[in-house]
């Protein structure tokens, strides 16, 4: 490939008179690194840890497992990297358009959404280990067909941000994963309704400048880049942990009109500081896959908040909020819904929407401080 972009190159520079200078804006000096890179051929990792074979290690360590969840995890894999393929096709495959209608939430659905929907759910059944799953694009539960079920309940917004496709901003899938109540009766909705403490692992895929997946079986968090050379995830950040405090902020302002005091108060002191102490930076991207990536790499604080519009909030408990609580405990952080624990809230609808204010712990702890504070006047 690089032999013939060079090729390529050259032509190009030949019809410009740059043979000299380098080609398609590459600096001789690039040139001279580009050719020594593939006289030398580069060096290949004959021992990679792969996220299969991180799994695969942590299964050993449970001396009762069967090794369900590893291959639940392997056709999440699939599915993921079959969406990451196809975000990169978007402009050229017609995949960024919407498809004319809307989903349970009232969103409008991408063309992207409806194929990340159905990766999802096809390679969901066909790991022979998923009894029942709820998606954002779905009303009702998913149930799988009795020769294909499994133990495994799965919750998952298959293309979250997917209202910026066709603005290239960095979008992402989210995940969750319970076992059923009783693994030896049929699926009910009592499955698809229990709390976020009770889930045993939970992850997202960040498809940005690369793909990532960031996951947590309870054992800490781990983050895999795709290697695309080979098509597998690699371990690349290795127990990852969410500063204790951090100096930016997250919340879309648009709706400052909206929020209760406690809300108002709290970001007016993150732009207003006390004297002799720093102000936080104020960061919003508008897909939590994204945004919550930042955070848990940087520190700082997430919110959506109820607002007199929405006094439920906006994001959605099992697919949203759980997952991304359950990560961010794992890593150090702290997670809240209203002044109880995101993960301690028992869902009675699979769409429940919660607020939710998520990130490093004394930033979230300031916050409550301050709600506190509001509630007591």
């Amino acid at each position: 490939e690089r032999r013939a972009e060079m090729a390529v190159g050259r032509k190009i520079g030949s019809r410009y008179g740059e043979t000299n200078s380098g080609y398609l804006g590459f600096s001789s000096g690039v040139l001279a690194e580009r050719r020594a890179e593939m006289a030398s051929g580069g060096e290949i990792d004959t021992n990679s840890m792969t996220l299969t074979r991180f799994v695969l290690n942590e299964q050993m360590k449970i001396a009762d497992a069967t090794g369900s969840l590893t291959l639940l995890l392997n056709s999440l894999l699939t599915a993921i990297k079959a969406i990451s393929t196809a975000v990169r096709r978007a402009g050229f495959a017609n995949l960024g358009g919407a498809v004319g209608n809307t989903n349970v939430q009232g969103e409008e659905v991408k063309k992207l959404d409806v194929l990340s929907n159905d990766l999802f759910i096809n390679m969901l059944k066909s790991s022979f280990n998923v009894g029942v799953m709820i998606s954002e694009e779905n009303e009702q539960l998913i149930e799988v067909d009795a020769g294909l079920r499994g133990k495994y309940v799965v919750s998952f917004d298959p293309l979250d941000g997917s209202s910026n496709i066709d603005c290239l901003v960095s979008i992402g899938s989210i995940f969750g994963i319970w076992q059923k109540v009783r693994d030896d009766k049929p699926c009910t909705a009592e499955d698809g309704l229990q709390p976020g403490r009770k889930m045993v692992a939970a992850g997202y895929a960040l498809y940005g400048s690369a793909t990532m997946i960031v996951l947590s079986t309870g054992n800490g968090v781990n983050g895999f880049t795709l290697d695309p050379s080979i098509g597998e995830f690699i371990l690349t950040d290795t127990d990852m942990k969410i500063p204790a405090r951090g100096k930016i902020y997250s919340i879309n302002e648009g709706y400052t009109q909206y929020w209760d005091e406690s809300v108002k108060q709290y970001i007016h002191k993150c732009k207003y500081p006390d004297e002799g102490k720093s102000g936080l930076n104020a960061r919003y991207v508008g897909s939590m896959v994204a945004d919550m990536h930042r955070t848990l790499k940087y520190g700082g604080i997430f919110m959506y908040p109820a607002t007199s519009k929405s006094p439920s909030g906006k994001l959605r408990l099992q697919y949203e909020c759980n997952p991304m609580a359950f990560i961010i405990e794992q890593a150090g952080g702290k997670s809240d819904s209203g002044g109880i624990a995101t993960l301690d809230i028992v869902p009675t609808s699979f769409h429940q929407r919660a607020p939710i204010f998520i990130g490093s712990k004394e930033n979230v702890d300031d916050y409550l401080a301050v709600k506190k504070t509001c509630e007591s006047k």
